[in-house]
């Protein structure tokens, strides 16, 4: 049940961007490219958790758990940047990236993994030191989260006004998810009382 929750928690702070992006696109594309935006959210973070998922088994070798809890600074540092610095969506840029003569599919998977770059810095942390059943049901928690995230986009591409809705409350939840992961990671690896230890002693 934990991990489900924390997946869920790690999905949801990390894909909200991607609700904007989508109800852009589904708006903008039709029926016509449905499928090649479902393709693209798939294959694109596919493609940024493997790349966390690597990166998280080699830090499995660092020895010393305190250091590996120091990756807890990342997400860490991105909530309290997100509260500081408010980025907005530029729909006529994302519009610009998918116009191209090229492969639909490539462009959607392009723009997902452009828009999920800073996700690496959340992904890495979470998968550290998670077992194989975790990162499993991790797993098929984002592929679902992924459908349902298309699924809602789908139905919210024709409401006015709904990009704004979701930028305010994504300015609540992100960084509250983050600052809450950073922490987790630091006490669970016993970094924070590591470092505690040493001011101390």
């Amino acid at each position: 049940m934990e991990t489900i929750v924390s997946a869920l928690l790690v999905f949801v702070s990390t894909s909200i961007d991607y609700l904007v992006v989508l109800t852009i696109l589904f708006a903008s594309q039709g029926k016509k490219g449905l499928k090649s935006i479902y393709a693209g959210q798939y294959l694109g973070t596919g493609l940024l958790v493997l790349v966390s998922l690597i990166a998280a088994y080699f830090l499995n070798f660092i020895p010393q758990d305190w250091i590996i809890g120091l990756i807890g600074l990342i997400p860490l540092g991105l909530g309290i940047r997100a509260i500081f610095v408010d980025e907005d969506i530029d729909e006529e840029d994302i519009k610009g990236k998918i116009t191209g003569d090229g492969s639909k599919i490539l462009a959607f998977t392009s723009l997902t993994v452009a828009m999920g770059g800073d996700n690496l810095g959340i992904y890495i942390p979470y998968f550290t030191g998670k077992s194989l059943i975790d990162i499993s049901i991790s797993l098929v928690i984002f592929a679902l989260g992924i459908l349902f995230l298309c699924k809602l986009s789908q139905s919210l591409a024709s409401i006015s006004a709904i990009g704004e809705t979701v930028e305010k409350y994504k300015k609540i939840i992100v960084p509250v998810v983050f600052i809450g992961l950073g922490l987790y990671i630091l006490l669970e690896n016993g970094t924070i009382n590591y470092l505690i230890s040493l001011i101390t002693s």
